[in-house]
């Protein structure tokens, strides 16, 4: 058995079994309030704006004189502490000890969920997204904020990652969430993902998570990196971006790129066809029939 880096062998055993794991204090607490300064920055340059732009999604709320931000987008390309973050070992040791020592970069994103208002995330798999050729695909959370139930914290339900990857659909368009008691879950089962800023929380690609909206008076802000096993391939029809393999491989974190795809018989969907309005997670969701939380107002 490989020796593990910084993770228990009862650690990674639950993490396999359950398809989540939360590490506390895992940052350290002046990485996390240099996280808050940056994420100041971005509210301040939203003041003003009338609609989202390629750095930054706006709540639905969101006025120019009262911004309010639900997202920074792809912050590694244009925030240095984000990006250095993303390279150190805070993130990626125990990654290494869940899925081996070559990893590649997905995406990242920091979700917020400012107190009072933030936006909830309907139910989905992140593989109903961008499907692999095998799942040692994971995300990374790094908890800004103290996480508890009252202010929104991600919820998921253990084992689903097992399960398939169910229909994200509505009338035939890909709408990036799932019918919960459709497809046989209960929400009294589902398991938030709590600790204090400075933890993270890693959840693997295929489970079923979600979270709700924010209605306390304290902030909830997720940075979230999405990683996978280096010889995981994105599967023709999926929502990841391909633009050849010197890009493919610019975005190895650690060890080495392959040119040989490990295959596993694991099944998927293919998400298409895509809306054609402007494509987020917040925005497909809202042609959901039934939703699981609440809206803002």
């Amino acid at each position: 058995m490989t020796k593990l880096e910084t993770l228990s062998a009862e650690q990674a055993a639950f993490y396999n079994e359950n398809g989540y794991l939360v590490l506390e204090n895992r940052i350290p607490i002046d990485i996390i309030q240099g996280l808050r300064d940056e994420i100041a920055k971005y509210i301040e340059s939203a003041r003003g704006l009338t609609r989202s732009n390629a750095e930054i999604d706006l709540e639905d709320t969101h006025t120019p004189e009262a911004p309010r931000v639900r997202r920074i987008k792809l912050p590694h390309t244009h925030n240095a502490l984000m990006r250095d973050l993303m390279f150190s070992d805070h993130v990626l040791a125990p990654v290494r000890d869940l899925i081996g020592p070559d990893l590649r970069l997905h995406t990242t994103k920091l979700n917020m969920k400012s107190a009072g208002y933030g936006a909830a995330v309907e139910w989905h798999q992140d593989f109903a997204f961008y499907p692999h050729t095998n799942d040692d695909v994971l995300a990374v959370a790094v908890i800004i904020d103290d996480m508890e139930d009252e202010n929104g914290p991600l919820q998921v339900f253990p084992g689903s990652h097992r399960a398939p990857i169910h229909d994200h659909h509505v009338d035939g368009v890909f709408a990036g969430a799932m019918d919960l008691a459709a497809c046989g879950y209960d929400m009294k089962d589902a398991v938030p993902l709590k600790g204090p800023a400075g933890s993270i929380s890693i959840h693997h690609g295929r489970i079923v998570h979600g979270s709700s909206l924010n209605r306390s008076d304290r902030d909830r802000r997720l940075l979230f990196y999405e990683m996978m096993a280096a010889d995981a391939f994105p599967i023709t029809g999926g929502l990841t971006k391909w633009n050849g393999l010197a890009d493919y491989d610019d975005r190895i974190l650690c060890g080495q790129g392959t040119l040989t795809p490990r295959v596993d018989s694991i099944g998927c969907r293919i998400p298409a066809p895509v809306p054609s309005d402007d494509f987020t997670l917040y925005e497909v969701q809202k042609r959901l029939k039934t939703r699981a939380f609440e809206v803002a107002k």
